[in-house]
């Protein structure tokens, strides 16, 4: 018999070390699972831009606005959490007798400075692997081809990004360090359907719900990754293919369509959270089956403190919590 108090949130989060992060009608929120086990709950002011100007707000524009202002906040909160959880304290411990010098000399600029650089290797990384190497690769096969392949550039493309993307995620998620991570995204998407199927917030009730939720960063990554196949093969079809066979100019005349495939993705998602159409249910698939990987089955002290992250932004009125 189906729950009359089941319902459709906007209420989202993000696993975090040791913890979990959630945005609700309460504003936003943490729980943190500390080294002597007490659950530290915080609610953080977070003022957005689109709040201020209007015009960021209409379709397409706030998603691209959504994206932007999610990494900020997840790299500020993914801070918070490692200070919270007394992470930094173990690597301090673990500090070698230059790192302490450096720590001396510089105070607190020392891991502003390492953070920076590492969030600067990331990008780069990130850009080498999925956007340079699927056009490398390409470029190689088509050589090979003798130029035959060239009509599906686009596609083919899409498709080495999605492969190198289902890779790189395969490969890091067996890391020790990022298992448990995982665990957390799942006990965050376990205790919102829980939420959503009207269900007391226990840890009984969010083992069985299910981890995968359609409004997940991961599925938004694959409806990207879908939507810039379209997209790119349209493009594809127009420019010359003495320009695409230039890797570097390739990637540049391809990068204005990011930004718009970020917005038209945001919408998807935002739809799919309160649809369940034929639509939804096919473009959503690939992302839900990409969060067996992205979510693990966490164990009770898990849920405990994804419980305690969402009840900090829910109000006690569901309707409330309900998408507009």
């Amino acid at each position: 018999m189906r729950n009359k108090n089941v319902h459709k949130t906007s209420v989202g989060g993000q696993a975090l070390i040791e913890g979990v992060m959630m945005q609700g009608p309460k504003g936003i929120a943490t729980a943190v699972r500390q080294s002597d086990g007490e659950i530290v709950v915080k609610h953080h002011e977070v003022k957005h831009i689109r709040d201020k100007y209007k015009f960021l707000g209409f379709p397409i524009i706030r998603g691209i606005v959504n994206f932007i202002e999610s990494m900020i906040l997840g790299y500020k909160m993914l801070m918070y959490s490692a200070e919270a959880s007394g992470m930094e304290d173990i690597e301090d411990a673990e500090m070698n007798k230059f790192e302490k010098w450096l720590t001396d000399k510089l105070g607190d600029k020392f891991m502003d400075i390492i953070m920076f650089i590492a969030t600067l290797l990331g990008f780069a990384l990130a850009f080498v692997i999925f956007f340079y190497l699927p056009v490398f690769i390409f470029n190689r096969l088509n050589l090979w081809a003798d130029s035959a392949l060239t009509p599906w550039q686009g596609t083919i493309e899409g498709v080495l990004k999605i492969v190198i993307f289902v890779v790189y995620i395969a490969l890091v998620s067996q890391m020790k360090d990022i298992k448990r991570t995982f665990m957390y995204h799942g006990a965050e998407h376990k205790s919102i359907a829980c939420y959503e199927a009207g269900l007391d917030l226990t840890i009984e009730n969010v083992k069985k719900c299910t981890r995968f939720h359609p409004r997940c960063g991961t599925s938004f990554i694959f409806v990207m990754l879908i939507f810039s196949i379209v997209f790119i093969s349209l493009l594809s079809l127009v420019v010359p293919a003495e320009l695409k066979q230039n890797t570097i100019l390739w990637m540049l005349i391809k990068l204005p369509l990011l930004p718009i495939i970020v917005g038209i993705g945001y919408e998807f998602i935002k739809y799919a959270g309160r649809h369940d159409n034929v639509l939804v249910k096919v473009l959503s698939a690939p992302g839900l089956w990409m969060q067996r990987l992205t979510t693990k089955e966490p164990d009770d002290e898990i849920i405990e403190v994804g419980i305690e992250s969402l009840k900090a932004v829910i109000t006690d009125n569901p309707k409330d919590d309900e998408i507009i």
